[in-house]
């Protein structure tokens, strides 16, 4: 997707200054937060913040006003904290019934398995209970069916992960309401970057609710694994920002980039991850590190599944907003890298893809 480059007039801060403010920063909020993860996304809103309000600013009372707004962001985040606690007791359930038994459980898991291998193909049946019951090796499979090790192995991977996806519809009680679904969910089950790409499951998982919530489950965690360098994360919740937000830094610490422009990208990451969760259903974040022209750098695509933006040229102009946030928003983020593009339909969603390269 082509990029719109950034004029360097549009930069609303000299990086000099920005370089000499994060140790400030650091200081402050670390005397006062001892969770070095806690301490760093705290630091990450207070630079957020200046950003957005350093231009009102005295140069030469900067330092003063970012450790006042340093501490502002902390206190801030200690009130939350305490008001979360006291409220704590309210989202205590009472447990009226002991839990299942151990005999319960596997009784249950039995039937999801039972379930699951209904579903398969008898071919694919009979392969897993051969392997996986009975003990037989791939050479002897092979040596069966005229066929060889090699091939059995493959035949054996794609069977489990069919018996994956069959084994989370039942357990979950979701059953996929197109014929496109279930290829999709067994691409991701058996990781098959290649196959994934020929069905457009990114795509199709941005339209589909069943199968991101059963995509979820198959990987037991928010971020996807990194493919081909590429780290993916589905944004629909606060906490999603935050694990997008760690996974653009540590891909800028990878390509070589400063702690300084780790910031920066980490910042641009937020806010376009913030605005997914504002204003859209689901979306997702890929980050990858990319080169060209001999040049090294850092790629970031948001998508979501949303209302998309009426104006987009309206919603890139400085201090516009829907909400309050940290102020930067759209304009913000386009400032902080060296490539933005904006691509938004009208009741589809909207695409932000955004590059930042090494000197």
């Amino acid at each position: 997707m082509a990029s719109e480059a950034v004029p360097d007039g549009d930069q609303p801060y000299d990086e000099r200054v920005v370089v000499e403010l994060l140790p400030v920063l650091r200081r402050v909020v670390g005397a006062r937060i001892k969770d070095p993860h806690t301490a760093e996304d705290l630091v990450q809103e207070t630079l957020a913040r200046l950003m957005s309000s350093s231009s009102r600013v005295d140069p030469d009372k900067l330092h003063h006003y970012a450790a006042v707004t340093a501490r502002h962001v902390v206190a801030s985040y200690a009130e939350r904290n305490d008001r979360a606690r006291d409220r704590a007791h309210l989202l205590a359930e009472a447990v009226d019934v002991e839990p299942p038994t151990d005999g319960l459980v596997r009784q249950e898991d039995r039937e999801f398995i039972g379930a699951a291998l209904a579903r398969l193909s008898d071919a694919d049946r009979e392969l897993l209970v051969a392997h996986e019951v009975h003990g037989a090796d791939t050479g002897t499979m092979a040596a069966e069916q005229g066929s060889t090790p090699g091939a059995v192995a493959a035949r054996l991977g794609r069977a489990r992960a069919s018996l994956r996806v069959e084994y989370l519809v039942a357990a979950e009680g979701l059953e996929p309401p197109t014929d496109r679904c279930r290829p999709v969910l067994r691409a991701l089950s058996s990781r098959h970057r290649r196959r994934q790409q020929e069905l457009d499951v990114d795509g199709h998982l941005l339209g589909c609710e069943t199968c991101a919530q059963l995509a979820d489950r198959l990987f037991e965690r928010r971020g996807r694994p990194v493919e081909d360098g590429v780290v993916r994360v589905p944004v629909s919740r606060d906490a999603d920002v935050v694990t997008a937000r760690q996974h653009g830094r540590e891909a800028a610490a990878r390509a070589g980039f400063s702690l300084v422009d780790q910031t920066l990208i980490a910042t641009a990451i937020s806010e376009i991850s913030r605005n997914i969760v504002k204003f859209a259903e689901r979306g997702e974040v890929t980050v990858s590190v990319v080169s060209e022209d001999g040049r090294r750098g850092i790629s970031v695509v948001a998508r979501d599944v949303g209302p998309g933006i009426a104006d987009p040229d309206e919603a890139l102009r400085d201090g516009y907003s829907t909400y309050h946030g940290l102020g930067l928003g759209l304009p913000g983020a386009r400032r902080l890298m060296d490539g933005f593009h904006l691509r938004s339909v009208p009741g589809e969603g909207t695409t932000v893809t955004m590059e930042k390269w090494l000197p």
